[in-house]
């Protein structure tokens, strides 16, 4: 799963494959997991997930914006928007995988590019 954006499909292959339910009752369960997430926030609740990260729902109030091409200011109407915030087990796994890909392409030898004139 590693380099792309991860689909429902591929949380389902990875749960039958990891937990061994029926590629249905694997499908279901991640279904139902992301649906109560998705309630829980819809309700303005908050949402922790241990050693992965918080989502929380919040409010902003309405505001002058200005249009960048016209300069002409335009009225923000007040919404609530999703907040994600990655838990610091998240971020120190995120940047030790990062820094290990970044040690390996400093260790392979750089090819020479070849330019044609």
């Amino acid at each position: 799963m590693a380099g792309a954006t991860v689909t429902r499909a591929q949380l389902s292959e990875a749960v039958y494959q990891e937990v061994g339910l029926s590629r249905n009752e694997s499908a279901d369960l991640v279904e139902t997991v992301l649906n109560e997430i998705a309630e829980c926030l819809a309700q303005g609740d908050t949402v922790k997930i241990s050693s992965f990260g918080s989502f929380q729902v919040r409010s902003k109030g309405g505001r002058i914006g200005r249009n960048p091409k016209t300069g002409e200011e335009v009225p923000i109407q007040p919404r609530r928007v999703l907040v994600f915030r990655a838990s610091h087990v998240l971020k120190d796994r995120i940047n030790a995988a990062f820094n290990s890909r970044k040690q390996q392409q400093q260790q392979q030898p750089q090819q020479p590019s070849s330019s044609s004139t």
